[in-house]
């Protein structure tokens, strides 16, 4: 009987195959994916101070910038891994240098929000980025040809692009916003111009899941985070009557944007990269939408304890707008292709501008949207039913 010999602990990093079965999310992605919720963690925080504090315009422009360098940070970890991980030594300990510098990341989100001094941002970034083009400099020795190319175009798009985020430490404070959009586009035009002519071979099932899973990751948060706001308004306040509609509204609503999320196979739209770019890119603001909801229920919380310096209808849209987008947004990407008919079509966008209603209803606002949220799983999956049963019967 022979045994397997035991594999190297450096192997070339060649590209895995996108027909390959049963391909899952490895123990290192969830890892990679539980150390960044401290980053994600961080940056709601902040955004829930911010708004609380009467300075939601503020808030939400540097919860976007912040909330963009954690996901692309994730995403470029993650289309790699589908196409190159081969969970070799070397792979694990460069993807723990990333680990690494993404804590750096979540230890600068304060000062990036409080003083807009984005130094330990941009630093944890330097620390992410020079493992990645190390990864993709790996794939580049053991490829050749139009793979080689692809390789080497990734590794100095990402080089490149670290360079210019160092303008965002040095310009003054009102140039920042420019800078950052200008980085912005340069960012997200890497990919597509790495692989015009070869395409990295990521794995459409593969891909879905990892998305899927940091959504959960990121609604699990949006969970933990109201739960410590309404304990401590409990602890603090003796208003457990005022809490309880929004404890009630934000979990029905969290509940809803899981199910919401999920009822459609995603991973079937993912076929050509111009679908995969689009879907990935339009994550930004599903997941970032996703994490606002938490922390407009933290704010919520906080102005029905009075901690908060902000109206009952301004702290009901800190809950209702990032949910309305929440749902357009996962309408637009991937639930509208799997949608039968105009009813179908219709029940997230009419559920999105429920949601919106619900803010002028004050202090029930988030109650409110949260029985929304529950109303719209309902009707799809009565319409859903209907739409199978009637197919059966036709068959």
């Amino acid at each position: 009987m022979t045994s397997t010999p035991p594999a190297r602990p450096v192997r070339p990093l060649v590209s895995r195959s996108r027909d390959e079965a049963h391909r899952t999310a490895t123990p290192l992605e969830l890892f990679f994916d539980l150390c960044f919720v401290v980053a994600v963690a961080q940056a709601g925080a902040e955004l829930v101070h911010a708004v609380a504090e009467g300075h939601a315009a503020d808030g939400i422009g540097r919860y976007a910038m912040v909330f963009f360098a954690i996901w692309w940070a994730w995403m470029n970890f993650t289309w790699f891994a589908s196409a190159y991980d081969n969970d070799d030594a070397l792979y694990r300990a460069v993807t723990f240098v990333q680990i690494a510098g993404v804590l750096v990341l979540a230890a600068g989100v304060s000062r990036a929000f409080q003083d807009q001094d984005f130094f330990v941002v941009w630093l944890g970034y330097v620390v992410m980025r020079i493992a990645l083009a190390s990864q993709w400099l790996r794939a580049a020795m053991a490829s050749s040809g139009a793979e080689r190319t692809m390789a080497l175009r990734y590794a100095a798009g990402v080089m490149v692009c670290q360079v210019g985020w160092t303008a965002l430490v040095l310009v003054p404070e009102s140039a920042a916003p420019w800078v950052f959009l200008a980085m912005v586009v340069a960012e997200l035009s890497v990919p597509p111009f790495a692989e015009r002519d070869f395409s990295s071979s990521w794995h459409a099932h593969h891909i879905a899941e990892r998305y899927g899973l940091f959504t959960i990751i990121v609604l699990g948060e949006t969970i933990a985070a109201a739960t410590v706001g309404v304990k401590t308004g409990i602890e603090e306040n003796d208003a457990l009557g005022e809490l309880l509609p929004i404890a009630a509204g934000g979990l029905l609503l969290i509940f809803a944007a899981w199910w919401i999320y999920f009822v459609v196979p995603a991973h079937q739209r993912l076929r050509t990269n111009r679908q995969a770019f689009l879907w990935g890119y339009g994550h930004y603001l599903i997941l970032a939408s996703a994490a606002a909801i938490g922390a407009g229920i933290e704010v919520a919380v906080e102005q029905a304890v009075g901690k908060a310096h902000v109206s009952d209808t301004a702290a009901a849209a800190a809950v209702t707008l990032p949910s309305a987008l929440f749902l357009l947004l996962v309408w637009g990407l991937h639930s509208r292709y799997f949608k039968v008919g105009t009813a179908q079509q219709l029940v997230l966008p009419c559920a999105a501008l429920a949601l919106l209603v619900c803010t002028f209803a004050g202090r029930w606002g988030v109650l409110a949207a949260g029985l929304v949220g529950a109303v719209t799983v309902a009707i799809g999956v009565t319409l859903t039913a209907h739409t199978a049963g009637r197919g059966t019967q036709e068959a």
